[in-house]
């Protein structure tokens, strides 16, 4: 009787079976999806939001990529941005639109170099207030929206802001010191190398290279504001991204190290939660959650802050340890 009842089963089933499309669609009917991004900082005084819309079709999605109109809305949108202290309306900017020319290849898979962006000059936004976004659709009234507070300003310890000296020394700890930024979940910080290099040809050409010395620091709690924060990293490091970012070259005749830059930026904690979702996954399971904060389309409206220190000169101690490494006497210094 079980094997006449799985006969029945299948034969029961046959026609479904055969029925059933082969083809697969993986094309879903078009909706309009807007594509936001945007970050916002009262230390500049120039708020710029790209806005384009998603696409979808058949054939490859990267060659789609390469052309403007594919990403790029047919017409002008009407972009806004409110300052809201509270309950109470204190400001409204109205957003243009502008064609930049700085996009290079490799940037991204979208095509380069020109690409169209929305902006204002925004001034110095408060770090009270909290910013309303509002994207009218102009032909069909639909608008897309999203807020944010601001990540708020925030002083170093070390290297003091007066003295601007800083000491990197092989063998031996180096350390900065800095108070908690309301707001603020991550914190970065990027030393800017100056030096000055000569040729036969050309006398102190000014040079510099980006050193990243941490990316991924983050605090507990992003409201409080007394904690001080001390980041520590080994001085020979200093040597290390030298000896790696300025090569051998026979043509230069000398180098010589200028100043440092302290450029420490601070993610707020939307910016902070996109960035962990959207970095690589290390695990098996490539398939990552997405996070959005704009209603009625995806991406990301948040703000950071950065506060740089610069011109900080190296203590006379750094210059020696400079002058009498082999790897960098070859290099000119």
């Amino acid at each position: 009787m079980r094997y006449i009842r799985i006969l029945l089963i299948v034969i029961v089933l046959l026609p479904v079976l055969f029925s059933c499309n082969s083809k697969l669609n993986v094309n879903a009917n078009w909706k309009d999806i807007t594509v936001v991004y945007g970050l916002l900082s009262q230390n500049e005084d120039t708020t710029f939001i790209k806005i384009t819309k998603a696409f979808l079709g058949e054939g490859n999605a990267l060659q789609f990529a390469q052309v403007p109109d594919s990403s790029n809305y047919p017409g002008k949108l009407t972009v806004k941005m409110e300052g809201w202290l509270g309950s109470t309306l204190m400001n409204t900017y109205t957003f243009d639109t502008i064609t930049i020319h700085t996009k290079e290849k490799g940037d991204s898979v979208f095509y380069y170099p020109i690409q169209l962006v929305y902006y204002c000059k925004t001034g110095d936004l408060n770090e009270s207030y909290t910013y309303k976004l509002r994207i009218t659709h102009t032909k069909t009234g639909v608008i897309d929206s999203a807020s944010t507070t601001l990540v708020h300003h925030f002083a170093y310890e070390t290297p003091d802001p007066y003295l601007k000296k800083a000491e990197f020394l092989p063998g031996k700890g180096v350390s900065v010191v800095y108070y908690q930024a309301y707001g603020g979940k991550r914190y970065q910080l990027v030393i800017r190398v100056h030096y000055l290099e000569s040729t036969a040809a050309l006398k102190d050409v000014p040079k510099s290279f980006d050193w990243l010395v941490f990316n991924d620091y983050e605090v507990a709690d992003p409201t409080q504001t007394t904690n001080k924060i001390t980041n520590t990293f080994l001085g020979d490091q200093f040597y290390s991204v030298m000896i790696g970012n300025i090569k051998i070259d026979p043509n230069v005749t000398s180098r010589s190290v200028r100043w440092v830059d302290y450029i420490l930026s601070v993610a707020s904690d939307d910016l902070n939660t996109y960035m962990d979702v959207s970095a690589p996954s290390l695990s098996i399971i490539q398939e990552r959650p997405s996070f959005s904060n704009i209603y009625n389309g995806i991406g990301l409206f948040s703000s950071r802050y950065v506060n740089e220190l610069d011109t900080v000169t190296l203590s006379d101690q750094t210059f020696a340890a400079i002058r009498s490494n082999p790897d960098l006497i070859k290099r000119g210094f």
